[in-house]
């Protein structure tokens, strides 16, 4: 596994979870894009009130995701939004081949997965996610994204009337339809977002 610390300018990034939806930022050139020999997962992160999308080795996994360019290699503002992560280098395991350096942000350390008591993952941030996965790879674009992460223990916090997650966006009936299905599917307990969150 090999740091990009600095990225290249001319690097790109691998978005997995809400950097698929090019709503939720304005980085140019989104394009759909497929890691091989990884998997996402949920994970606990400590000071974080809701648990983390990550990406761990996984011989024979695949994720589908999404590349986007970095304008002029400023990545401050990026490395910001993904604070938690660390920045590697995965255009080995990329297709379509990138044709140069891509960063992909991953939790360091070794992969703790989340469980029933840990903090939940909310679900304004899944309908977007699932947005932009309908959006980028097609109708089943969210059924994948559901498919291909691990680690479901943990409650999902229903937020949607009052949403949480500052990128949210409305993303309509089928979409909110079609992730509560997925989240059914898998014994997800939802439970009501609880106060004094920011």
């Amino acid at each position: 596994m090999t740091t990009i610390d600095p990225a290249p300018p001319d690097a790109r990034f691998f978005g997995y979870g809400s950097l698929v939806n090019g709503a939720t930022h304005g980085y140019p050139d989104l394009a759909p894009a497929r890691l091989s020999g990884w998997r996402r997962h949920w994970r606990r992160v400590p000071g974080r009130r809701v648990c983390v999308l990550s990406v761990r080795r996984v011989p024979g996994g695949g994720i589908d995701g999404a590349t986007a360019r970095v304008p002029g290699g400023d990545w401050a503002s990026l490395d910001l939004r993904e604070a938690a992560y660390e920045r590697i280098d995965c255009a080995d395991a990329l297709r379509p081949a990138p044709g140069g350096p891509v960063a992909l942000y991953a939790v360091p350390g070794a992969p703790r997965g989340a469980g029933p008591d840990d903090p939940p993952v909310l679900l304004s941030y899944l309908d977007t996610v699932a947005a932009g996965f309908a959006a980028l790879h097609g109708a089943d674009g969210p059924a994948g994204f559901f498919e291909e992460t691990d680690g479901w223990a943990m409650p999902v916090a229903d937020d949607r009337a009052a949403p949480i997650y500052p990128r949210h966006l409305a993303v309509g009936a089928v979409i909110e339809a079609l992730v509560d299905e997925e989240l059914r599917r898998r014994g997800v307990r939802v439970v009501p977002a609880g106060p004094g969150w920011p």
